[in-house]
């Protein structure tokens, strides 16, 4: 008997193994029915990524650093003044006209003269400019006067014209560079002020989306708690341990929680939109699909407001930059009254000529004769030559004095630059009060909110524990459908409001990061980060 089972067991067994092995072949083999893959698992969105993609792709952080960029290109153009100017001219003339002197010339006057100058002017430190400039020309006539002909001039001149009242100072000459680079620094710092307040939004608009995700975690367990008490409800009723009137409290609550639940996933949805719009997110890419990746942190900061407001001094780009525009408007001011003064110029010339050309021998060296014993040439090299070696001297100084009537009977453009500096200086104490202000209020924030979390995560416990002992109550029929129901609402009234307190004070220690300005340096962000995305 045991031998025949075996013999039937034997060959079933290997006919099993067979048919699992081919159908492992079948899953496995290419070509075949494959199993259904799981679907994907949302991928994670870190806030860390959320801050750099903003950095790089914010819309309002591009449109900044092109106003950066155009500040800097400002700079460069008042730096130009400076640059050397070379300048060159050529002339060609040819001209006839009749001879009035049978002595000068027998019927038609004519001269050729061929003119060519170089030039390079270079403007001077304190107001003036300076310039070195060579001319050389060449003449030729028929005219019986002109015992050296063709004729080669050149000249060597340096020129000097210097302000030594109005338009003079090293101050005064550089004023146009010195605004450009103070508001390029100015530009600076509103691009600082843009990323901070970027980060800021970015942090914000995450842990918003955080806390409306958790938000919605909680209602859905509060709707399995309703809907559980509910399904207990009806078996009790089926039973007749349990008075009908009883199921209509869970049956509303069941509702009410539904009804919250969808206005729930709309905040979602808008929160997602929110963060997609700050990190410039693709509009065909669903933000919703991304899951935030970052919780909350409850970790104890310590804070001074001593300290808080030093470095908020040292660091805010806002307080920087209304430093600057006092800077600017000190300049401005001392431009105006400077433009008041008498324009009192000094300018200083020295010209080293030089002459040659072929000279004409007459006879007894009297041109009415009209007769030519020979000629000794000459070239142009030779009067570049004497200009070069400064064989002639000739220099000239002049001192130019002009006294502007406006400028003794009104000073309408110093006081204006006044005003406008001492407005500068008001609006540099609403800033410094504004940061006062701000640095206290994130200080007082950073410190109730740590304050809230503790109270928040408190009452949760409690409401936990109420709902436990109201929960072994109802087991006990010493409680009801109604008293259950509302334990469930004040726990999920209090687990919301602990998140919310954790992210409050997550946000007020970003908040406070903010006043002081030390966002950007906590998370290793540079302007050359944004400036480079934006290309």
């Amino acid at each position: 008997m045991t031998k025949r089972i075996r013999r039937i067991l034997v060959p079933t067994l290997a006919a099993v193994l067979a048919l699992a092995g081919l159908r492992a072949d079948q899953v496995t083999a290419p070509g075949s029915t494959q199993i259904p893959a799981p679907p994907p698992k949302p991928s994670s969105l870190t806030l860390e990524d959320c801050v750099v993609q903003a950095v790089r792709r914010n819309l309002g952080v591009a449109v900044q650093v092109y106003s950066y960029r155009e500040a800097d290109i400002a700079l460069t153009q008042a730096g130009e003044k400076f640059i050397p100017s070379l300048s060159f001219r050529a002339t060609k003339q040819d001209q006839n006209s009749a001879s009035y002197s049978w002595m000068d010339a027998s019927d038609i006057m004519t001269s050729k003269s061929l003119y060519g100058s170089a030039s390079i002017t270079q403007q001077a430190p304190l107001g003036g400019n300076f310039s070195v400039s060579i001319n050389a020309d060449k003449y030729d006539t028929n005219s019986r006067f002109s015992t050296i002909n063709p004729r080669y001039d050149g000249t060597l001149s340096f020129s000097l014209n210097q302000p030594l009242l109005k338009n003079f100072g090293w101050q005064t000459s550089r004023r146009e560079i010195l605004v450009a680079h103070n508001s390029k620094d100015i530009a600076e710092n509103t691009l600082k002020s843009t990323l901070l307040d970027t980060v800021y939004s970015v942090e914000q608009a995450y842990w918003n989306y955080v806390f409306m995700i958790e938000s919605l975690k909680v209602q859905r367990q509060s709707l399995a708690r309703a809907e559980a008490l509910l399904d207990k409800s009806r078996k009790e009723i089926a039973i007749g341990t349990l008075a009908p009137k009883e199921i209509l409290s869970s049956q509303a609550e069941v509702s009410s929680i539904k009804a919250d639940i969808l206005q729930a996933e709309m905040s979602v949805k808008d929160a997602a939109d929110t963060l997609r719009g700050l990190i410039n997110a693709p509009l065909d890419k669903d933000l919703a699909d991304f899951l935030p990746a970052d919780t909350p942190g409850f970790a104890k900061r310590a804070v001074s407001l001593d300290e808080e407001l030093a470095t908020a001094l040292k660091n805010r780009p806002d307080l920087q930059s209304s430093a600057l525009g006092i800077r600017n408007k000190e300049l401005d001011y001392s431009y105006a009254k400077n433009q008041t003064l008498p324009q009192l110029d000094l300018t200083a010339q020295y010209m080293s000529p030089g002459l040659s050309g072929d000279r004409i021998i007459y006879q007894d060296n009297n041109l009415l004769t009209g007769v030519i014993l020979g000629l000794v040439p000459g070239g142009a090299s030779q009067a570049l030559k004497d200009a070069f070696g400064f064989k002639y001297n000739n220099w000239t100084i002049q001192l130019q004095l002009t006294v502007p009537l406006s400028s003794i009977f009104t000073r309408a453009a110093v006081s204006s630059a006044k005003a406008m500096l001492e407005q500068q200086l008001l609006l540099m104490k609403q800033t410094e009060q504004k940061a006062y202000l701000e640095v206290r209020s994130a200080v007082r924030a950073v410190e109730t909110n740590y304050e809230r979390v503790g109270a928040r995560r408190e009452a949760r416990e409690l409401a936990e524990q109420k709902l436990e002992a109201e929960e072994a109550k109802l087991k006990v029929g010493l409680s009801n459908n109604f008293f259950v129901l509302n334990y469930q609402r004040d726990l999920s009234f209090a687990r919301t409001n602990e998140l919310r307190a954790m992210i409050d004070y997550t946000l007020s220690l970003s908040l406070l990061d903010k006043a002081t300005g030390v966002s950007l340096d906590k998370r290793n962000i540079r302007l050359t980060d944004a400036a480079d995305a934006a290309k």
